[in-house]
C-alpha cells in the first residue's frame, strides 16, 4: 500500500494539483457559471408563451439577422486578411515590423467606445473616408457595412494571434522540399502550410464570430440604431433592461448564449473531424 501511495504522489501532474484544480473550478464557477445561471434564474419566472413571444419579437428577429450576418461577414474577412497579416509578420523582416506586430493588440487595449467613436468619425458622410466613398454611392456609417467594419476591427487580433504561433513553429524544410520537387507556391501553401494552420484558423474564426455577436461598444455609434435595419442584439437587450423588462432581456440573452455555444460546438466538431481524418491518413 505504501509503494502504491508513493507511486501516485510521484505521478501527479503538478505539485499541489488538488489545490490548483479547486481554485480553478472555484474561479470558473464565480466568473462564468454563476453569471450564466443567473439568466436561467430570471427565466424561471417567465412562462413559455412570454419566452416565445420575446424571442419572436419582430424587432428582435431583425436584430438576429443583422448581428449574425455582420458577425459572419467580419469573421470571414478576418480569416482571410488575418492569415495574410500573420504570414507577413512571421515570414518577412522589414522596418517597423515590431510596431505593426504591437498594433495588432490595439483593439484589445483600446476601449470599445473609443473605437466606435473613431470609426464613426472616419466613416460618417462628412468624415475623412466617408466623404471619399459617398460620391461613389457607398454609404458606410449607419449601415450594416459600418457594423461589419467595426467587427473586423475588434475581431482581427483573434485570427492573427491564433495563427501566428503555429507559423512560427512550422518547419520550413517541408516547404523547401516541396519547392525542390517542383510544387508551385500556391500548391505549397495549400498542401503543406494550410493543413498545419487550419485548426488555428478555425479557432480564430470562431472567436472572432462569437465576439462579433456580443459586441456593443464599438458598434453602437457607427450602427445608428435604426429599427429593423441596423439594430444589434446587445442593443435590444439593453433597451429591454432600460424598460425593466428583465424577462424579455433574459430571453434574448438566452438566444445569444445558444448562438455562441453552437458556434463553438461546430468549430470543435470540425476540428475533431479534421484531426481524425489526418490520423486516418497517417
Amino acid at each position: 500500500m505504501g509503494s502504491v501511495k508513493l507511486f501516485r504522489q510521484k505521478n501527479r501532474v503538478i505539485p499541489g494539483f488538488g489545490l490548483s484544480m479547486g481554485i480553478t473550478i472555484s474561479m470558473l464557477g464565480l466568473i462564468v457559471m454563476i453569471p450564466l445561471l443567473s439568466i436561467f434564474v430570471v427565466l424561471s419566472g417567465v412562462g413559455p408563451a412570454e419566452l416565445w413571444q420575446s424571442i419572436r419579437d419582430p424587432q428582435a428577429v431583425a436584430a438576429y439577422k443583422v448581428s449574425l450576418l455582420c458577425a459572419l461577414s467580419a469573421a470571414l474577412i478576418n480569416a482571410v486578411f488575418g492569415t495574410i497579416l500573420a504570414w507577413i509578420l512571421v515570414r518577412y523582416r522589414f522596418p517597423g515590423r515590431r510596431i505593426l506586430d504591437g498594433l495588432i493588440e490595439l483593439p484589445f487595449a483600446l476601449p470599445t467606445a473609443v473605437a466606435g467613436i473613431a470609426l464613426t468619425t472616419l466613416y460618417a458622410d462628412s468624415g475623412w473616408i466617408g466623404s471619399l466613398l459617398l460620391p461613389l454611392g457607398i454609404k458606410v456609417a449607419y449601415t450594416p457595412i459600418g457594423i461589419t467594419i467595426a467587427l473586423i476591427f475588434i475581431g482581427i487580433p483573434f485570427v492573427v494571434r491564433s495563427i501566428q504561433p503555429v507559423l512560427e513553429k512550422l518547419d520550413a524544410s517541408y516547404e523547401e522540399a516541396a519547392a525542390i520537387l517542383g510544387a508551385s507556391p500556391v500548391r505549397i501553401f495549400r498542401k503543406v502550410v494550410f493543413p498545419e494552420i487550419r485548426p488555428a484558423l478555425l479557432t480564430g474564426f470562431g472567436l472572432a464570430f462569437a465576439r462579433g455577436l456580443g459586441e456593443y461598444g464599438s458598434v453602437i455609434f457607427i450602427a445608428g440604431n435604426i429599427p429593423y435595419e441596423t439594430q444589434i442584439l446587445p442593443l435590444i437587450v439593453m433597451s429591454k433592461l432600460e424598460q425593466f423588462n428583465y424577462g424579455a432581456a433574459a430571453s434574448i440573452a438566452l438566444v445569444m448564449i445558444v448562438f455562441s455555444f453552437l458556434i463553438l460546438f461546430a468549430i470543435n466538431l470540425v476540428q475533431s473531424r479534421l484531426d481524425y481524418a489526418a490520423k486516418g491518413a497517417e
